[in-house]
Formats: C-alpha cells, sequence, structure tokens
C-alpha cells in the first residue's frame, strides 16, 4: 500500500463519512449490479447496446 492510502485511511477513521454518504455510494454501487445482472441475464433492451466502432488505419 502506498503512505496516500495510509492517509486516507487514518482521515476516514478520525472523521468518518456521514450516512447519507454511505447509503449514496451502496445505493450506486447497487444499481451498477443490477444493470450488470441484467445485461448477463440477457434481458437488456437492443436499444439501449451501443454500436462497437471500427477503428480506421
Amino acid at each position: 500500500m502506498n503512505l496516500r492510502h495510509f492517509l486516507r485511511m487514518s482521515q476516514w477513521g478520525r472523521n468518518p463519512p456521514s450516512e447519507r454518504r454511505v447509503k449514496l455510494v451502496f445505493g450506486a454501487i447497487l444499481v451498477c449490479l443490477a444493470i450488470a445482472g441484467i445485461e448477463y441475464m440477457g434481458a437488456w433492451p437492443d436499444w439501449a447496446e451501443s454500436q462497437p466502432r471500427k477503428l480506421k488505419p
């Protein structure tokens, strides 16, 4: 681990994030996991998929 990581962990230990921010982060993670699960099951609509671009040589 980097020294910067230890400094951030000690700062979070002294001044933890608010409950609202923790809920926000977990909510964002849950939304991302739900989208990934829907896409994995094949239920994602075709109109929401992006078309891969061909690279010009």
